[in-house]
């Protein structure tokens, strides 16, 4: 009777372990991002999708994924999906620089704006480079007026995504050369 209750904790034990190492392999990838402005979360990617909670502007939140103009994000044990353009990708939360689409953005195959440019005016989004046969390649990127841009290593802004107010002679590590999709503010 003693060997059986032995055996009958010992699995206990286990399964417990097991359960809380699977729980901590639950929780979801997603790029670090701020909230800067309100977030007004939805169920699903658009304004006819009903209202699940609040996010308060300048929080750290997660971005899961994005389509279009819509991120799955969470924050403050809540999940869902907000406007991309209330989401900055950037280190701290910053106020998007827009001014209308007044700006041009310039981005280039070498480092200190050398090589090949593409360049972009107003306000655009490219879910994926590769369309344009664009995807990977960019090592600098240059701002011209007052604008600014997310820019993503995944097609679709998934993956990690950085917030560029200010030309970049050298994209970080993580960017350079795995661009593949931009938003211009």
């Amino acid at each position: 009777m003693r060997l059986i209750s032995a055996l009958t904790s010992a699995c206990l034990a286990i399964v417990m372990l097991f359960g809380a190492t699977t729980a901590s392999f639950a929780e979801e990838a997603g790029t670090h991002a701020w909230a800067i402005k309100p977030l007004i979360l939805a169920s699903g990617p658009g304004r006819s999708y009903d209202v699940t909670g609040h996010i308060a502007s300048e929080t750290a939140i997660k971005v899961l994924r994005c389509q279009r103009d819509w991120c799955l994000v969470s924050a403050e044990r809540q999940r869902g999906w907000a406007s991309i353009h209330y989401v900055d990708f950037g280190r701290n939360p910053a106020p998007i620089i827009t001014h209308g689409g007044a700006g041009e953005v310039c981005f280039f195959s070498g480092t200190n704006f050398t090589g090949t440019s593409s360049c972009f005016s107003g306000s655009q989004s490219v879910d994926d480079l590769a369309l344009l046969n664009l995807d990977n390649n960019f090592a600098s990127v240059q701002l011209n007026g007052r604008t600014s841009i997310s820019v993503c290593r995944d097609r679709f802004f998934k993956s990690y995504c950085e917030r560029i107010v200010r030309s970049e002679p050298a994209l970080n590590t993580y960017l350079r050369g795995n661009v593949s999709s931009i938003r211009i503010h």
